[in-house]
């Protein structure tokens, strides 16, 4: 996978600069998993001092979208993505330095394949857990990504 932190982050400042100012940073990543980190601010906040649920969705929705990014740039088509649903879970106040990991790399492979040999679109779930510096989650996001082959 040709798609590096450094890459990912300057995708952020011209192409969802929200997620930029909110701290959103790509940390990790490879063919099976992705790591974004974002650290609470005033400037993320909500009115309870915690991270605002919106920059968590942010920072959990690039977990699993870059390696979408990243398995279709791989696959060398012309392919469309785009989220179709979203389903959030909040069990801890956000605080501190938070991260999302998504380790479903590899579902996205099949579904690529799939829409190239079929020419239709494909759907699949990918989960982001979010946890705080102590390793206690905070949060959990689940996507279902559609693509298509353009």
């Amino acid at each position: 996978m040709d798609l590096t932190p450094g890459k990912l982050n300057k995708f952020l400042i011209f192409k969802l600069p929200s997620a930029w100012i909110s701290g959103v940073r790509v940390k990790k990543i490879s063919g099976t998993s992705c790591e974004v980190g974002v650290k609470h601010k005033w400037i993320n906040q909500n009115p309870f001092n915690s991270l605002y649920f919106a920059v968590q969705a942010m920072a959990a929705e690039l977990s699993t979208g870059a390696l979408v990014m990243g398995h279709i740039r791989e696959s060398g088509e012309k392919i469309s993505m785009l989220v179709a649903q979203n389903k959030a879970v909040f069990t801890k106040k956000a605080t501190g330095k938070i991260r999302f990991v998504c380790g479903d790399g590899n579902l996205i492979k099949d579904a690529i394949a799939k829409t190239i040999s079929t020419g239709e679109g494909q759907t699949f779930w990918m989960k982001s857990i979010g946890t705080n510096e102590e390793g206690i989650e905070v949060s959990t996001f689940e996507f279902e990504w559609t693509i298509r082959k353009k």
